[in-house]
């Protein structure tokens, strides 16, 4: 079972603090022996391919090297050196049905043991970023496993499934996905937006030849290849006779030179110093626009091709909708404990740690944390059957856990500026106010905390800031309520999905078995009825 923060005896951060960028340390075990996963600095040099990646007018020659993605790139790369640290391996590796050896979470799992443990290797990785980076390698590899379960359900391009999925396995890839239409004309057919949206140009004996926009290209430019897909929602929109041209599902590498990626502004970049931002200066998954302009997919990288029936499907059937949503519960409940220390440690500065209020405020925050944990288990332990003999979180619970985590978010933020008030904007400018020597015995004697100096003091209420406040604050906020799907989608798929399943006819049903047991002449039946 994955184990929440007080059950692990030592962190994974601490684990695999001695292990360098690009080391290996020495490994015992067939696992060991057989694992082909980068390392950290292998995982680095991956990203040099050519890719066209554009900020503040600049295309990116290095990714890893431009001050907009430097440390996030080096915060990924710490996941593939963990994955080398021989005392996470029992953790974080396993051997799938294709003898390769893996992520756990990136192998189809065949059993609630399988997909618990699975789950572990998901919150090992987490834990290095405290539940701030959703989009790290094995939120995609909620779909890539699904490929080894059943690559024929891509039929004809089944092939396309299994060797997509070896090599993602294998080298344990970084994918990253691009599922939503632009805001662009929503209220016309996708046919008259066909400048704008992803559509086929042209088909050829090698390939096809795809144009169009997609967002929100979450950590694109740290990333291995594009998967390229369309919603729920956007799926919906599509007709069979009408719209084959936009049904697609390919994948696109990140040197294809056809594929622009525009990112946004980047918090890390505007950092500076990690004392004043200390989240976005290490965890800003830049998010950008991806552009494909005449771009070339060989047949080897297409999935599905102008089949709308298969594009309204398969984001259910696949596996990938209740599985994402248990890395994103994982992610999540990870983050609740952090936030949950964070506004611990704020009222105990604060001196209102005792206040009945304040507790209240604090035990809603820990409760929460409670809550998906406890979804977690459920998705865990009780799965239900997917493609190829595979099991994947119950639909139900995790289209529940969607809702509740995209939605808590609003909520810890609006705890935060009640329980705290103004107490987060009382903090010096920048941590140059502390070098100044003329300026520091003033700060240290009326800037101190309940039994914190006013360094310790003002190092919290950063995080704090980072966390609620700032810029990267700002785009948490917006990330977490929408990444999963817009504010009426996450609902109208639980009502469509548990209609499919016959489950709002039994919910009917148990209405209409109430009901008859009284008409106007009273009771009909026993126990309530006399003589019955």
């Amino acid at each position: 079972m994955v184990q929440p923060a007080e059950k692990m005896s030592e962190t994974t951060e601490a684990k695999a603090g001695g292990t360098a960028h690009g080391a290996r340390p020495a490994q015992d075990g067939a696992l060991a022996k057989d694992f082909q996963g980068m390392t950290g600095e292998e995982y680095l040099e991956s990203l040099r391919d050519g890719r066209k990646v554009y900020i503040d007018g600049e295309l990116i020659r290095d990714v890893t090297k431009h001050p907009a993605y430097r440390n996030a790139a080096r915060s990924i790369a710490r996941l593939y050196d963990l994955l080398h640290d021989e005392s996470m391996q029992e953790t974080l590796l396993t051997r799938d049905r294709y003898g390769i050896v893996t992520h756990r979470f990136f192998a189809p799992a065949y059993s609630a043991d399988e997909l618990a443990k699975a789950g572990e290797a998901v919150a090992a990785w987490q834990r290095m970023s405290w539940g701030w980076m959703g989009r790290t390698p094995e939120y995609k590899a909620s779909f890539m496993a699904t490929l080894g379960a059943d690559p024929d359900y891509y039929a004809p391009f089944g092939n396309s499934a299994r060797r997509w999925y070896e090599e993602t396995a294998r080298r344990v890839l970084f994918m990253n996905h691009v599922i939503v239409d632009p805001p662009v004309d929503r209220n016309r057919p996708p046919q008259e937006v066909r400048d704008v949206f992803i559509h086929v140009v042209k088909e050829t004996d090698a390939g096809i030849y795809v144009s169009g926009a997609k967002q929100v290209a979450t950590a694109s430019a740290l990333t291995h290849g594009s998967f390229v897909a369309c919603n729920s929602g956007s799926a919906a929109r599509l007709q069979e006779g009408r719209d084959e041209d936009f049904a697609l599902v390919f994948f696109v590498r990140m040197n294809n030179p056809g594929q622009y990626l525009i990112s946004r502004a980047s918090y890390e970049a505007k950092a500076g110093h990690p004392f004043d931002y200390p989240l976005a200066a290490r965890f800003d998954e830049n998010d950008a626009v991806l552009i494909l302009d005449n771009a070339f997919i060989p047949w080897e990288d297409v999935l599905i091709y102008r089949d709308v029936r298969k594009v309204k499907a398969f984001y259910a059937d696949s596996g990938f909708f209740p599985r994402f949503n248990f890395q994103a519960t994982i992610r999540m409940a990870i983050k609740m404990e952090f936030v949950a220390g964070l506004l611990l440690k704020g009222v105990e500065c604060n001196g209102t740690a005792d206040f009945r209020g304040v507790q209240v405020a604090v035990g809603e925050v820990i409760g929460l944390r409670n809550l998906f944990w406890a979804l977690v288990a459920a998705m865990a332990r009780d799965p239900e059957p997917s493609l190829g003999g595979s099991v994947v979180p119950r639909l139900e619970y995790a289209g529940a856990a969607r809702i509740a985590t995209n939605f808590c978010w609003d909520r810890v933020r609006e705890i935060f500026e009640r329980t705290l008030g103004g107490s987060p904007v009382l903090n010096v400018s920048s941590y140059k106010d502390f070098l100044n020597p003329e300026l520091r015995p003033i700060i240290d004697r009326y800037m101190r905390g309940t039994g914190l100096t006013a360094l310790e003091r003002s190092k919290l209420f950063k995080v704090i800031w980072d966390a609620m406040y700032s810029e990267f604050a700002g785009r948490h906020g917006l990330y977490e309520l929408n990444y999963a799907g817009n504010a009426e989608q996450k609902y109208i798929d639980v009502l469509q999905w548990a209609a499919k399943r016959g489950q709002t006819d039994a919910f009917k049903a148990m209405v209409d078995d109430f009901m008859s047991d009284y008409d106007l002449s009273g009771w009909t039946a026993a126990p309530w009825k006399e003589g019955a």
